[in-house]
């Protein structure tokens, strides 16, 4: 049973030079410019796990110094951050000609933030608090876009966006989740949580990492707000179950997994 705990020390995330070359051929680089560290710490481990190749920089004007090199294939970039704002990176980029995909996140949700982080430059925009499937199909959907020459390529709908295990299914883009077919209404946190356990079904998640994944670590939430929203969860998803057991099982002094088929578990 693989149980997901800890990450790892938060840092510039820079390996050796030949060491990394030997990574970045293999793999889509991305640079996550987030000046809150624990959220940088997530960020870079969801994408590390996905394969792809991660740096990080805190501090605005380092990273503008590191992406007008041309070297990475995402950025992923706060609007938010020391000395230069994101809105201001994207801005000095695109005025360089840079033309590296952007993914910006803020907590402003206002239309008019939006736009100006659009009009900045910026091709895609993601409010916090987010789903990290929708981060990763929103990320697969851009380096597509790249790879298929700016834009030019398939028009459906991003690789792997949608999550499915058993009757259950999540679309982190359209925010839709429906069991057996039938649509279920969740709120922001539900929805978060959900693909969360979603992401690797059979998987157990522990109460902090949870927190950390859901909640961005808020000094301000307790552990028992986890226990809280999966009860609120499994209400809502055993709605359709049909007297089957709960999707997602408790692990007692550990966590919470999603199990696609409980009806088949031993």
């Amino acid at each position: 049973m693989r149980v997901f705990t800890e990450t790892a020390p938060f840092g510039p995330a820079r390996v050796p030079s030949g060491v990394r070359g030997a990574i970045m051929r293999g793999a889509m680089r991305v640079l996550v410019i987030e000046d809150e560290e624990r959220l940088a710490r997530l960020i870079s481990r969801v994408f590390r796990e996905e394969g792809y190749a991660v740096e990080a920089e805190t501090n605005g004007r380092a990273a503008l110094r590191r992406a007008l090199s041309g070297d990475f294939d995402l950025l992923v970039v706060d609007w938010m951050l020391p000395e230069l704002s994101g809105v201001q990176i994207v801005k000095r980029l695109r005025a360089a000609e840079v033309e590296t995909p952007a993914l910006m996140l803020t907590a402003r949700d206002q239309i008019e933030d939006r736009v100006e982080g659009l009009d900045a430059g910026a091709d895609d925009y993601l409010p916090k608090p987010f789903a990290f499937p929708e981060l990763l199909a929103r990320a697969r959907a851009l380096t597509r876009r790249k790879a298929d020459g700016g834009g030019g390529g398939s028009k459906g709908a991003p690789d792997r966006a949608v999550l499915e295990a058993g009757d259950v299914t999540l679309d982190p883009v359209r925010h839709v989740v429906r069991r057996g077919g039938e649509a279920v209404d969740l709120t922001a946190k539900e929805f978060a949580l959900l693909a969360t356990l979603l992401q690797r079904p059979g998987q157990v998640f522990t109460r902090s990492v949870l927190l950390d994944t859901v909640w961005g670590g808020s000094s301000d939430v307790y552990t028992n707000v986890v226990d809280l929203y999966v009860s609120y969860l499994r209400k809502k998803l055993d709605r359709q179950s049909r007297g089957e057991p709960s999707r997602i099982r408790t692990v007692r002094g550990v966590g919470y997994t999603f199990e696609p088929r409980p009806a088949e578990r031993r």
